[in-house]
């Protein structure tokens, strides 16, 4: 996911911007009322004085999408009391405004804020936040979790937070030795005074509530870090490497059932017969509902006292379909299709001057075929409503909060602020839990709404199977890329014909009106030309397809990088350039951190120095997405037309490290990531409108055998933090097709790669 901050809301339909505000003036009412009572005067409220100091004000308001709730002086994500409790033992816990799925932002924004708080990082914990205004993303105004934008984003709003609470505890302290503040310094979670005299953080705690919040901190100079740039082991680690760590799909509330949902074997279906006596006689069984769900469609709801008992259940339905009225998607007529709207000028991005093309002495056709991807997160989908008069309670790890708050309301009929989001660590979603249309939130409360008409008063789980997940959407588009390409015998590119077809991910959605540009989606183009001085005619087609669509990880770039990347390969290998070498030449000198990136890659790696075994051959890529550089610089090797990856060396450019071991473990898990559409059987198929796959043994995925060993080389820099969730995935898999380039003569120009 990809966006564009500074004028998302000014670009967002009317209806959603009226339903953000009605959201906020909610807020407003209460912030307001707060405000009297001395919010205004920015000081801290009492919450929990038995442990320190924690004001609630902001975070026990329910939902709200855009932040300015205070009427004067700091926004809510600016105040400290969200975002902080110190505990009279010395715990800091500290409140994260993004989703935890596996990224590491749960460690990663607690070092940020812990390091201007000076505070003792061994008493450091974190927690999720709500759909409070106070945990919206500070640049976007809304609450997210994705376009590897949580350090980017919140990067100076954490050290501000951190700078502000510590300048209350000396505060408090001053106060209480009856000294100046400016005479004070802090250090690992004390504040120190003349003589050395030391007062601990949480015996300060409840006086610093009395403290004014500041306005402006002085926030230290890089030279001064000692927890921010140094690897740090993750605050959630023994917890999931024991087995103890909860996820959404662990939540259990008392006198809780679960359900699972019929959803029909073609997108947009609706139900037209249901026989449900055989479920309904199974013991445990509660109800058989008719549910709307995503899209227009229907399903068929079994709710019971377990997940077994729910699925046996479901597998006992007679449920007759009607599909009459939706498109019945066809891969293979899809490609057909695609193919002959690539050989025509779609909406245009790029406009440069083609007319070279026909005199050019050497020539490149090409044409590539991307197929629908599966998100495939390790923890299937899942959300628990609980439904108390007019509120409601959702659990869910949810990268969108907010909007997910609101579809509920919508649902449920309920008041938007009435609406409590308790965030779940979340096994995984590669931006399966960022859906614009809250498919599986509208679907649970749906069932939810559905059990209370029918006298069920329990809260009720949705949970689906891997196969619901695998075979329900949303998917990455399938995209097939033509291009022509006419360069001389220096590798000059005289003129770059190119054109991409697939579906729009955000037409018809909320994001639709900043993020579709003069009928291009930007999510389908990034990472397109960019940093190469080419001349380049890009144009696009969005064909409406009855599939549902979705970022997945790095979104545009898991394609745009693979054909960039192994059509410049190609070029440099039919002028018999060095690949490292011409690329830096195109380049030229306005990229640096690509420079930079790539380079430290070929430096660890041995490239160009080191002999390779018998059979091996050196793939390179290097590209930039969501604001940072990674190059790859791999060997591989091909042995009974059968393509293996052996080893992998990364030069990674993310400005300030903040965690150098979540970067490196982000370009792994990205890296692997990467090989995933590379390997066979690594596609989603639909044939009649029915997805052929339906679990691990026919969606493929890695296995331990094909890790690679993987190097991760990071580029120092002061500057600060961009994101890392996802740019370590776009550069694998064209790294490894040139690698079998070299080996075979010939670039795969299918994912997943088909040498025969």
């Amino acid at each position: 996911m990809h966006f564009d901050a500074q004028t998302a809301r000014a670009h967002m339909p009317k209806g959603l911007v009226a339903l953000m505000d009605q959201a906020q003036g909610a807020i407003n009412t209460e912030a307001n009322a707060a405000a009297a009572e001395g919010v205004a005067r920015r000081t801290f409220l009492k919450a929990a004085a038995a442990s320190g100091f924690a004001l609630g004000a902001y975070p026990l308001v329910a939902t709200a999408q855009g932040a300015g709730a205070a009427p004067a002086g700091l926004k809510p994500f600016e105040q400290p009391s969200a975002f902080v409790r110190i505990d009279t033992d010395g715990t800091v816990t500290v409140t994260i405004n993004r989703l935890d799925f596996g990224q590491g932002v749960q460690t990663g924004l607690p070092m940020i804020l812990a390091e201007e708080l000076d505070a003792d990082w061994a008493k450091v914990r974190s927690v999720h936040g709500d759909a409070g205004p106070a945990y919206v993303d500070p640049a976007f105004g809304m609450h997210l979790t994705g376009g590897s934008n949580s350090l980017k984003n919140s990067y100076n709003q954490y050290r501000e937070l951190g700078a502000r609470t510590r300048a209350m505890l000396v505060s408090a302290a001053a106060a209480q030795w009856g000294v100046d503040a400016s005479a004070l310094r802090t250090n690992a979670g004390f504040v120190v005074g003349p003589g050395g005299k030391k007062l601990a953080y949480g015996a300060l705690a409840e006086a610093a509530m009395q403290q004014p919040v500041p306005d402006k901190v002085t926030l230290k100079d890089p030279k001064q870090f000692r927890i921010i740039g140094k690897p740090t082991g993750r605050l959630d680690a023994k917890a999931k490497s024991s087995g103890q760590q909860d996820y959404g799909i662990d939540v259990r509330l008392p006198g809780m059932l679960t359900a699972v949902v019929a959803h029909p074997p073609v997108f947009g279906s609706q139900v037209q017969s249901v026989d449900d006596a055989a479920a309904k006689a199974i013991k445990g069984v509660r109800a058989v509902l008719r549910v709307p769900l995503d899209r227009g469609s229907e399903g068929v709801a079994v709710v019971a006292d377990s997940y077994w008992i729910a699925k046996q259940g479901r597998d006992a339905l007679k449920v007759e379909w009607n599909s009459t009225a939706v498109e019945k998607a066809d891969s293979a007529q899809l490609l057909t299709s695609y193919r002959e709207l690539a050989r025509k000028p779609g909406a245009v991005k790029y406009n440069a001057d083609t007319s070279a093309l026909a005199s050019a002495p050497h020539k490149i056709s090409a044409e590539y075929v991307f197929p629908y991807l599966a998100h495939a997160p390790m923890e299937p989908i899942n959300c628990t409503v609980r439904l108390d008069g007019d509120k409601a309670e959702l659990w869910l790890g949810t990268q969108m909060p907010g909007l997910d708050a609101m579809a509920a309301s919508k649902v449920l009929g309920v008041p938007v602020q009435n609406v409590k989001v308790h965030a779940q660590m979340a096994g995984g979603g590669f931006g399966r839990r960022a859906i614009p249309t809250s498919d599986y939130i509208v679907e649970a409360c749906g069932v939810a709404k559905a059990a209370r008409t029918a006298g069920i008063s329990a809260p009720v789980r949705l949970l689906w199977s891997r196969e619901d997940d695998i075979k329900g959407g949303y998917y990455r588009p399938m995209h097939v890329h033509r291009a022509d390409i006419g360069f001389d015998a220096q590798g000059n590119i005289l003129a770059w014909d190119h054109v991409i077809v697939g579906q729009s991910i955000t037409a018809g959605s909320p994001f639709e009106a900043f993020m579709v540009k003069d009928g291009i989606d930007t999510t389908a183009v990034e990472g397109m030309k960019e940093p190469y001085e080419i001349p380049m005619k890009l144009s696009v087609h969005h064909p409406k397809v009855n599939v549902p669509v979705l970022w997945w990880r790095s979104v545009g770039s898991t394609h745009t990088a693979y054909a960039m990347e192994t059509l410049l390969d190609e070029v440099a290998r039919a002028t018999k350039q060095d690949p490292v070498a011409y690329r830096l030449r195109l380049m030229g000198d306005k990229h640096p951190r690509h420079k930079a990136a790539l380079q430290l890659a070929v430096a660890q790696s041995g490239y160009g120095k080191k002999k390779l075994a018998p059979g091996r051959a050196w793939g390179v890529a290097v590209h930039e997405s969501f604001s940072s550089v990674v190059a790859y610089v791999v060997e591989a090797s091909v042995k009974d037309g059968t393509p293996k990856l052996h080893s992998v060396t990364a030069g990674v450019h993310c400005n300030l490290a903040v965690n150098p071991k979540s970067v490196e473990a982000q370009v792994q898990g990205g890296a692997l990531m990467g090989l995933s559409m590379c390997l066979p059987g690594a596609a989603i198929t639909l044939k009649d409108g029915v997805v052929e796959q339906s679990n691990f043994g026919d969606f493929a995925i890695p296995r331990i055998t094909d890790m690679p060993q993987v190097a991760v080389h990071i580029v120092p820099s002061a500057e600060p933090p961009t994101g890392m969730g996802e740019p370590g995935l776009p550069p694998l898999a064209p790294a490894f097709a040139n690698a079998v380039a070299r080996l075979t003569g010939k670039t795969p120009r299918e994912l997943p790669f088909k040498l025969g």
